[in-house]
Formats: structure tokens, sequence, C-alpha cells
């Protein structure tokens, strides 16, 4: 249960001043899950989703498997170390999620034309934040992903990749569960496909890949 020191937090919506918290960020174990099942909360998150809507293989529907169903899998997951992410805690008490998974991992995402890709076995995936309520807009999903990079770098992964949405008008929480396109932008990603609405795919080589590519890291 290390915390992961982290730079200065960054806004993650435009011209809006950030509370900069003193939070704990700690990546995902077993031993978390009390925590974790805390901060969801009896919704899941958000509607039952329990993290599972990009996990889901061919020929499930989300509709049958939300709730109870996608509960008992993702507590299975993270029980058997399968599932990667950050926890952001504050004083002891859960209050945001960040995930990073291998793409491979989340099939879904193939299963979107606009965000399928061809490299999937290089990419790992940023696709899901949450954030308790009272602690949104304050500038925890952006330290969170700060984060997440840095644990993805730790494991010699070569590119991040992110779907957030645009912060054009304001969005309900519940369709920003990606982030929005400032958080990364202000964290260095940059944009790999673009679109007029909905969910962008953004990508960032990381340090990893840049040292091997100099020769100055070998595998």
């Amino acid at each position: 249960m290390s915390s992961v020191p982290l730079p200065a937090s960054s806004d993650i919506i435009p011209s809006l001043r950030v509370d900069s918290p003193n939070l704990d960020l700690r990546e995902l174990t077993p031993d978390l899950w009390p925590a974790l099942e805390k901060l969801f909360g009896p919704n899941g998150a958000c509607g039952g989703c329990w993290c599972m809507f990009w996990r889901l293989p061919a020929g499930e529907r989300y509709d049958d498997v939300k709730g109870p169903r996608a509960k008992a899998r993702f507590k299975s997951l993270v029980k058997r170390a399968k599932v990667h992410g950050i926890l952001a805690f504050h004083e002891g008490e859960p209050v945001g999620w960040c995930a990073f998974e291998r793409r491979v991992e989340l099939p879904r995402l193939d299963r979107s034309p606009s965000l399928k890709i061809t490299d999937a076995d290089r990419v790992w995936s940023l696709p899901c934040f949450f954030v308790k309520a009272r602690w949104r807009s304050r500038g925890v999903a952006a330290r969170m992903l700060a984060a997440a990079e840095k644990a993805l770098v730790a494991r010699g992964a070569e590119i991040a990749e992110g779907y957030p949405v645009k912060f054009g008008e304001r969005l309900a929480a519940a369709f920003a569960y990606t982030g929005v396109t400032s958080m990364f932008d202000a964290c260095g990603f940059a944009v790999a496909e673009a679109r007029p609405k909905g969910k962008q795919r953004y990508r960032k080589v990381l340090q990893t890949a840049r040292l091997r590519r100099r020769g100055d890291l070998r595998d």
C-alpha cells in the first residue's frame, strides 16, 4: 500500500481554481477492495457499472450485467490483482478512482468504431475516472491521472491512451467519466483522433518508450 508522490495538481476545467486538497494516492491492491467498494457505493460508481463496461466481451449486454453481477465480477478481478488503478484518499477516506489497464483487456473499446485501433498491444488505456461528488472540480482527477502515468512508466508501458470528452457546455458527471480534454491537455497528452463531439482519443508516448528509442533503457 504505497503512496505515489506527485507533482502539483493541475486544473481539469479551464478558468476553474483548484482547491489543491491534501491527497494520499495509492495504487490499487487486493487489500484495498473495501475502500474501493465504499467509494463506489450502492450504485457501483454510476449506474451499476462497477468499472466493468469496457471489459465486457462480445455478445454480452451491459444492461444484463450491471449491478450485482458486475460487482461480483469486479471484486473477483480486484482480489486476483487483475485490476489496475489509482485510489485517492483524504484523511483516510476514499474520494477518487482512476482506472488504467492494458487496452487488450478492454475489448469493448475496439467495438466502438471511433475508438478502434490497430496497435492495441502497445497501449495502456485510462478509461474511467470517478470522484466523490463533493470532491469534484478540485483537481482530484488530474492528480490521479499524473499518478497513473507514473505507475505506467514504472511498468515500462509504451503508450498511454485516454478517451476524454470536450468540456464545452456543462456535462453531467455520468457523461464525463472518461475525463475531460483540458485535463489530458494539461498532462501532456495529444489528440490522436479528433471528433466533432463525444469521446476524443488522446495519446502520450511515455518516458520509457522515449528512453528505449534513444538506447538509454534496455528491456
